[in-house]
């Protein structure tokens, strides 16, 4: 039963991420045309943003390896398709390929910056002005992700004041929008809202700030909630709550899809999103990777079946 709540919004876009982030961690190779499948079906359920890719070097990522060969695969769908790149040779590969939209991943703590890019965090703003100055030049709009932005494994909770300073960095450098992402899932409703005022003190308008958070501590959908509260209207998920992160050992998977859906549903909030279609989706694409889906909801509605 649909029953609106005071002070949401309307209508929120998921931004959809199980294609990958979702699949990046999975050990076995899905197959080119099975991803191509799966982003379909994504799309076919109502799903308007879905993340296809990324143009990362295989090494650090074997699974998304076959980005040049599944990004023309996807001419056809109907949904926006925003590819990862970690540099201007993966923005180079992107662009060939008539990418229009560009996600860089950043670090607000030193110690993921280095783990995960190599370098400090000063360092990894520097690589990403170009990447974010031709992307913007040649039309495409720019996502910018911030991780480690309410807790890191090496470094402890991350002081808000931290978060701001680098999100501003980000968005100076001419990103469009930013996401912000608790890596490890520790955040908790109060910490989400301070960050998002203290954001919005700093001169971050809330309509520019998406939220991607992991269930963890199980509180991914209290976490998007208090966001929502703020005015966020902009929510990361992954079908089936398919992914994590593979270089932050205690990140559990991304909150599902289904699970955002279920609550937006019965916040009367629009999202365009068939609950039916996704969810035979993730049980689609659970059956391809030989397990069942961590998504609750998932595992409600299939079961009824």
């Amino acid at each position: 039963m649909s029953v609106p709540a005071p002070g949401l919004p309307a209508r929120v876009r998921i931004h959809e991420v199980g294609a990958r982030d979702g699949l990046q961690n999975e050990k076995t190779a899905v197959p080119t045309e099975v991803k191509a499948e799966f982003v379909r079906r994504l799309a076919g359920a109502g799903l308007t943003t879905i993340e296809a890719t990324s143009f990362v070097h295989p090494k650090w990522v074997p699974q998304l390896a076959d980005a040049e060969q599944l990004f023309p695969l996807l001419a056809d769908v109907d949904a926006a398709l925003p590819v990862l790149v970690p540099n201007e040779r993966g923005l180079d590969r992107a662009l060939a390929l008539g990418a229009t939209r560009i996600a860089v991943f950043g670090s607000a703590t030193e110690t993921f910056a280095s783990r995960n890019l190599n370098r400090t965090v000063a360092e990894s703003l520097a690589m990403f002005e170009p990447v974010v100055a031709r992307a913007k030049e040649g039309g495409a709009h720019v996502r910018g992700y911030l991780s480690m932005c309410f807790g890191d494994p090496w470094e402890g909770a991350v002081p808000v004041h931290q978060v701001v300073s680098v999100a501003r960095a980000l968005l100076d450098l001419g990103c469009d929008e930013l996401s912000l992402g608790d890596t490890i899932g520790v955040a908790t409703p109060g910490h989400v809202q301070a960050l998002l005022s203290a954001l919005n003190e700093a001169g971050v308008t809330t309509d520019r700030i998406g939220v991607h958070f992991h269930d963890t501590y199980g509180q991914a959908l209290s976490n998007t909630l208090a966001a929502l509260q703020h005015g966020v209207t902009t929510v990361d998920a992954s079908a089936g709550g398919l992914g994590g992160c593979p270089y932050a050992k205690s990140a559990t998977g991304n909150l599902a899809t289904e699970d955002l859906v279920w609550m937006l549903d019965g916040l009367g909030i629009e999202t365009g999103v068939d609950l039916a279609a996704l969810t035979a989706t993730s049980v689609w694409m659970a059956e391809r990777l030989g397990r069942p889906s961590p998504s609750r909801t998932v595992r409600a509605l299939s079961h009824k079946e």
